[in-house]
């Protein structure tokens, strides 16, 4: 991709439409990142069904200001009313709340913007930068190497569930039969239709999320306690230089470890995160300090700046490979399906004008990110106090609305309400949910590969050296998971 494109890029997007397309995106992510139960999954979910109206460049750009808007938001909430919009903010309210408490409320989240923002440009730069190279790579790729690629992907995602390895393995493979409903890629015989002629279409992913995340969450959050929502007292927004250069080196580290490990499947935003706040923790404990849990800023700076790396670092595996990191990055790949775009190598080469417009809206986002957080962070926090028994309902109509006009099916409305409720009853029962979302958007991938590599050569597994790397990495992976997973039951028993 080459300065004229990445320029032509920049040009599209500064067009007055594509800026309100990406402004409003960014308002509503932010809008919804503040509002408990709901977070970035859950408004890209909620809203994709209405930007399918847009052209391709649009609708990503509108998905992916969302996406990043719902991570901002929600460390506003997290900071002041101890609130997490979504998982990855857990160490914003650990760390921002307590500073809250001292009256030092605006540094804090006048650190988690600035930091957040450092993270999304450099991230930025960083996919205009690997991801050509990745895809030359991938052009290397062919259906076994794809296979070996999409089997890592999913132990990776099992891997960091939080859950049994055999809780995580049984999600993953419930989501593959899901996926699997319909007409066989093959033989085009009917599969698990039941004498169904709806069901011969198979169920549609975005039925399915919005279900999964947008009715489980309002149902969820409905029987849980309120949150008590006081009254606010923000304060300067300048942090002092103590406070500014420990958050300013934290967030330089968080953006450095986020992007790397979001490179990865299964490395969420949220794992991230949390691996960078334990990491800050021990690197304040070795030099006497023992700040944290009182309003650590680096606690504040460096998940946050991590998170969002990772977030944008999950673009280059979905851009140049077409491999989903996580829930969030599957559905932007859903979105990018739907508008006709294949992810993959052509994402750098005959799809090069659309990815550089792509590219040049997460920075121009993060611009605008930057600006509505922090002059605006009273509104925000107003917004929040907006009773659930008001919101629920309005989540629950664009849930049903947006299920219905993906194919103006009812059975479409109905997939989204039982899929609410196994969500909600997923929760209930501690089951992961990201193997089982992973499962159903990976499966007609493995299986297609697994075909193609098959008619290719039935000892393909054996001939193909990138194949048997990534069918290592795979092994080496539930070992390692397997071991971690037993490592912490020992640690919980002592304890």
């Amino acid at each position: 991709m080459n300065i004229n494109v990445i320029a032509e890029g920049f040009l599209a997007v500064l067009q007055p439409t594509t800026l309100l397309l990406a402004f409003l995106g960014c308002l509503i992510g932010t809008l919804v990142g503040m509002l408990p139960g709901l977070g970035p999954v859950s408004a890209v979910a909620i809203l994709f069904p209405f930007t399918t109206y847009l052209d391709p460049a649009s609708g990503i750009i509108v998905l992916a200001a969302i996406y990043y808007g719902a991570m901002y938001g929600g460390s506003t909430s997290a900071i002041l009313l101890n609130i997490p919009g979504e998982v990855s903010s857990v160490p914003a309210a650990l760390e921002g709340y307590a500073m809250k408490l001292k009256g030092r409320a605006g540094p804090a989240l006048a650190m988690a913007a600035i930091t957040s923002f450092m993270a999304g440009v450099v991230g930025t730069i960083g996919i205009a930068i690997i991801g050509p190279y990745l895809a030359g790579f991938a052009l290397e790729f062919g259906p076994p190497e794809r296979l070996g690629l999409i089997l890592f992907a999913l132990t990776a995602i099992i891997g960091v569930s939080g859950a049994k390895v055999t809780k995580a393995l049984a999600m993953g493979a419930l989501g593959m039969i899901l996926a699997s409903i319909g007409l066989a890629q093959a033989s085009g015989t009917e599969r698990l239709t039941f004498g169904s002629m709806e069901l011969l279409q198979g169920l549609n992913i975005v039925p399915v999320m919005m279900g999964l995340f947008g009715l489980a969450e309002v149902i969820l959050t409905l029987t849980r306690p309120a949150p008590v929502m006081e009254k606010q007292k923000i304060g300067s927004l300048v942090p002092s230089k103590t406070e500014f250069t420990r958050g300013s080196q934290a967030g330089m580290r968080g953006t450095a470890s986020g992007f790397s490990l979001g490179l990865l499947p299964g490395m969420l935003p949220s794992v991230t995160a949390f691996l960078n706040y334990a990491s800050e923790r021990r690197r304040s404990e070795k030099k006497g300090r023992k700040d944290f849990g009182k309003g650590a800023i680096e606690g504040i700076a460096g998940p946050e700046a991590s998170n969002n790396a990772a977030a944008m670092a999950g673009f280059v595996p979905l851009f140049s490979l077409g491999i989903p990191t996580g829930p969030t990055m599957a559905l932007i790949l859903a979105a990018l399906l739907v508008y006709g775009v294949v992810p993959g190598p052509q994402m750098f080469t005959t799809q090069a004008p659309l990815t550089a417009t792509i590219i040049a809206s997460f920075l121009v986002a993060n611009i605008i990110l930057l600006v509505l957080n922090l002059p605006l962070v009273g509104v925000w926090v107003r917004l929040a106090r907006i009773p659930y028994s008001i919101l629920a309902p309005v989540i629950v109509t664009f849930c049903i609305l947006g299920a219905y006009l993906v194919r103006n099916s009812f059975i479409d409305v109905w997939v989204c309400i039982a899929f609410g409720l196994i969500g909600w009853g997923m929760a209930k029962w501690n089951l992961p949910v990201a193997p089982l979302v992973m499962g159903f958007i990976l499966g007609p991938m493995l299986e297609l590969a697994l075909l193609q590599s098959m008619a290719m050569s039935p000892t393909f597994f054996a001939e193909r050296p990138i194949f048997i790397i990534f069918f290592i990495a795979t092994c080496l992976s539930l070992i390692a998971t397997g071991r971690l997973r037993k490592k912490g039951a020992a640690l919980a028993d002592e304890d």
